[in-house]
């Protein structure tokens, strides 16, 4: 018994010695542990640092495009108390999601209708887009006309009012434009490419697997068939036939017979005047001074955001464009 205890002592003796003799270990150790904790906390703050950074300026943007959201708003809306036009632009191709779109430019046509000016003046240059928008806005055209049947509107033509566009200012209770406007091309189109001899040459081969005989209507790379040819001539008749009759209920008695006059052609503002698509020529300023008698203007066209503009600036509008042009299979008034 005594033994194992001096043997115990003995051990724990030569332990003691070792570390004894060794005592820059545990020191260094205890440095570098010291060192590491050090090291991560400091990189912890650099990096809530940085976090509280970026908050601060995401807010500091917030306050920012908040202010000129307001300020807008706010020189968009100050002096109405006098006599004043109401000035709202449709630009560029009516498209879901653009500023033509139907939601911007019925809203900001209810904003103008609200305000109650002397009258509405709708400034349009578009080659047109889609029937679907082109629809809407002239549906909701009729709505605020019949709920503000003392305002009137007028449609302006620029240099360009095709397809969509005339569907929408066939809307207005009257419509004025250039010498020189394009106008009309009441008609729709449906195109596209089609790449299957492409593909023979190069030798690829499609694969296409379908649950429906017609799934694969108007694939690009599937050879067009004569029954999906007729299918697709027949839906664009009927759209064509909703854009003749909302021509004939905008425009009525002023149309002067002409077998062109639905066929797809556009005509110059003179031309255009003569078959009664519009009613004169005149610019914004010539139409709120003489026939609304109210030459101060006020712009209530939608505006679009810092993020929209920094996309089309990347050439995010582009790659839409090409996709819209050239692959989606969709009917276009343009």
């Amino acid at each position: 018994m005594n033994d194992e205890n001096d043997k115990t002592r003995d051990e724990g003796h030569d332990g003691q010695s070792h570390r004894d003799q060794h005592p820059g270990l545990s020191e260094d150790w205890a440095r570098a542990t010291l060192e590491k904790l050090a090291f991560a906390a400091l990189q912890e703050q650099r990096r809530s640092r940085r976090w509280t950074l970026a908050f601060r300026f995401l807010v500091i943007i917030l306050i920012v495009a908040l202010f000129l959201g307001y300020e807008g708003a706010h020189m968009r809306t100050a002096g109405l108390a006098g006599r004043f036009t109401a000035l709202v632009r449709m630009d560029g191709t009516i498209q879901e999601g653009g500023p033509a779109s139907a939601h911007a430019i019925d809203a900001a046509l209810r904003h103008a209708f609200a305000a109650h000016p002397a009258g509405v003046i709708l400034d349009v240059d578009s080659p047109g887009g889609s029937p679907v928008q082109a629809s809407d806005i002239n549906a909701e055209i009729w709505r605020l006309r019949t709920r503000y049947p003392h305002i009137p509107v007028y449609a302006v033509v620029q240099d360009l009012c095709a397809s969509g566009c005339y569907y929408v200012a066939v809307a207005t209770d009257r419509i004025y434009a250039n010498p020189a406007s394009l106008v009309g091309s009441v008609g729709v189109l449906m195109d596209g490419f089609g790449y299957t001899q492409l593909m023979k040459k190069i030798g690829v081969t499609r694969r296409l697997l379908v649950a429906g005989a017609n799934k694969d209507f108007l694939d690009p790379f599937s050879p067009l068939t004569k029954a999906h040819k007729a299918f697709a001539e027949k839906m664009l008749t009927q759209i064509h036939e909703q854009f003749i009759q909302a021509v004939k209920k905008g425009r009525g008695a002023r149309l002067e017979p002409h077998r062109g006059l639905f066929s797809g052609l556009i005509w110059t503002g003179y031309r255009a005047r003569q078959l009664g698509l519009i009613d004169g020529f005149g610019t914004v300023g010539q139409v709120a001074r003489h026939l609304l008698n109210a030459s101060r203007i006020v712009d209530f066209s939608p505006k679009e955001g810092l993020v929209t503009r920094f996309a089309q600036h990347l050439g995010a509008t582009m790659s839409q464009a090409f996709v819209t042009q050239w692959l989606s299979p969709l009917p276009r008034m343009l």
